[in-house]
Formats: structure tokens, C-alpha cells, sequence
């Protein structure tokens, strides 16, 4: 995890603002969230695991399951998980577990975060900043 530096920690927000200027930008928060929390998720990478820039919030009005909640941002940063190559060495045999236990455990569950995706975390924070705090 790294995180990235915003002046959008710790500003209040609508929510139904805050979800459609993100959305239009490529981020996405579908079953990202319960009731008094949730994050925005914008996809850097996804060839050996998943590299994802997180913008977290909290309702401080309402809840997420309304469109008038007002959220309170939290520090943005960046999240990298690594898959493991080949077989999972715990996975079980049975038919039971081999339904309910289908994927590996990730390689690294906070891997490495390339340099570039810091660099592009960065500029897309700033472009979030500039639609959010008009």
C-alpha cells in the first residue's frame, strides 16, 4: 500500500457528486462499500495481479445507500495484489471445497507498486481534486 498525498482528506462531499464526477473519470465503487463506508476504485493494472488507486470515504450524513449522504474523503493511495503462478499449494480436493475455494491465495497480498503507477496515481488524484473541490 502507498499512499498519496490529496487535499481531498478529510473534505465533505455529496455523495451522489462525489460518484458521478469519479464515475466519469473511470473510477468505480460498486460493491465497494457498506453502510458507513466505502471506497472509489480506479484500475491501473491487471497482467500478474491488480494494481488499484483507492480514494476511501466515510458517511458522516446519511448512508450509502442514499444519493443526499454526505461523505467526509479519506487519503487516496495505492493498493497492489500479485497472483500466484500455478497451483494453489492449499487448495483442497473435494468437491465441496472445490466449489467454494476456486482461487489462489495472492502471490502477495501487498506487493511491490511499480513507480509508474505512483506517477499516474498521482496526476489522476490531482484531476479528482480539481473536479471535487471546484
Amino acid at each position: 500500500m502507498k499512499p498519496i498525498k490529496s487535499r481531498l482528506e478529510n473534505e465533505l462531499i455529496a455523495l451522489n457528486e462525489a460518484e458521478d464526477i469519479l464515475k466519469s473519470m473511470g473510477f468505480s465503487y460498486g460493491g465497494n462499500w457498506d453502510y458507513d463506508h466505502g471506497y472509489f476504485d480506479y484500475k491501473l493494472d491487471d497482467e500478474d495481479g491488480y494494481t488499484f488507486l483507492r480514494i476511501p470515504f466515510k458517511a458522516v450524513e446519511g448512508e450509502l445507500d442514499k444519493r443526499d449522504t454526505t461523505v467526509q474523503m479519506g487519503e487516496p493511495f495505492l493498493l497492489a495484489h500479485k497472483y500466484q503462478i500455478g497451483l494453489d499449494d492449499h487448495a483442497g480436493a473435494g468437491n465441496l471445497s472445490g466449489s467454494v475455494n476456486q482461487f489462489s491465495e495472492p502471490q502477495d497480498p501487498d506487493a511491490t507498486i511499480d513507480k509508474k503507477w505512483i506517477g499516474i496515481a498521482k496526476e489522476l488524484v490531482q484531476k479528482a481534486e480539481a473536479q471535487l473541490l471546484k
